[in-house]
């Protein structure tokens, strides 16, 4: 078992850590991104197998502080605002249901950029100079992560742990958080860590580090959920074994594992027969859900019907 890397977490978060240790490898437990208020693709399970997700994945993008709307795409405009609003609905929710949170940052650069400027493309933010004393990226780095405290906080005073999963996907360039390399982005994790637990003390979260690179690990005194995202080119059956062993070898074999996103939903049966110890996985939310275009019908009804997948109680 494990205890939670902030010494002061939550009860309910300590909980949470050890009912994913007990889960995984025992079962796995079903998740789904949203990104809208209304949740249509938890809507679409729900019609489809009669069940429901126990883990819901919200995203805080339209909560960056610095987000230039004179300069925005239609694309971008629509994606903000379908997302505002929604972190009262991931509270009402969990409150409601003690479904499990999880939250994504597609966090728009601090200072400068356009449109979708989490995408290093439309940024000339240089994540490297955050961790230099002094800068004007360090000091709106900090501004930007004490608005999102107040965010978090909200949950933690309603008891409710999160799954908080910063900086994603550090093992590639396309965010600006990885732009400048895998090493970069592990020291603005540690900052952000040390930053929300010593300064904000903010105890009701639970670290998920979400890169397949060795050299970006930011050690295990930081992460309690090693994860990995992955986006197969075409779909076969698969319980991500291949995927679980290179996590872990570039990681560590002292954490639970997740599956942080996937665009293909693993073979259920073949999880059970391997049992592969995910906690949990994560389906991204719109065509990756709705639709046949990724998961056909049959594959999330087999998902959902699953004795070994783990799904909401209160449906």
């Amino acid at each position: 078992m494990q205890n939670p890397v902030n010494k002061n977490a939550s009860q309910k978060a300590k909980e949470l850590l050890q009912y994913l240790c007990e889960t995984a490898g025992k079962g796995i437990i079903t998740g789904q991104h949203t990104q809208t208020n209304p949740m249509e693709e938890v809507t679409y399970i729900k019609e489809k197998t009669g069940k429901m997700p126990k883990l819901r994945g919200f995203e805080l993008l339209a909560y960056s502080p610095n987000i230039n709307y004179n300069d925005a795409s239609e694309p971008c405009l629509t994606e903000i605002y379908e997302n505002r609003g929604t972190l009262e609905t991931a509270l009402k929710w969990a409150k409601e249901t003690g479904g499990i949170v999880t939250f994504s940052f597609h966090w728009y650069s601090p200072v400068g950029g356009r449109d979708k400027s989490f995408y290093a493309e439309h940024t000339d933010f240089d994540a490297s100079r955050i961790l230099e004393e002094g800068t004007k990226e360090r000091e709106a780095f900090y501004h930007d992560m004490d608005v999102i405290a107040q965010e978090l906080k909200k949950f933690e005073e309603e008891d409710i742990p999160v799954l908080w999963r910063p900086f994603h996907e550090s093992d590639g360039t396309w965010f600006w958080w990885g732009a400048k390399g895998p090493e970069v982005a592990r020291e603005l994790y540690k900052l952000m860590y040390k930053y929300y637990t010593d300064v904000h003390h903010i105890n009701n979260l639970l670290w998920v580090w979400n890169c397949r690179l060795k050299e970006g690990y930011p050690g295990d005194e930081y992460v309690d959920v090693i994860s990995v995202d992955i986006y197969l080119q075409e779909y076969a059956p698969t319980d991500y074994h291949q995927e679980y062993t290179a996590l872990v070898e570039a990681t560590t074999k002292n954490k639970v594992a997740a599956l942080a996103e996937i665009g293909y939903l693993p073979d259920a049966t073949m999880l059970e027969a391997s049992r592969t110890p995910w906690a949990y996985y994560m389906t991204w939310s719109k065509e990756f859900c709705i639709g046949e275009k990724y998961n056909s019908v049959e594959n999330l009804r087999k998902m959902y019907e699953s004795s070994y997948a783990i799904v909401a109680e209160n449906q």
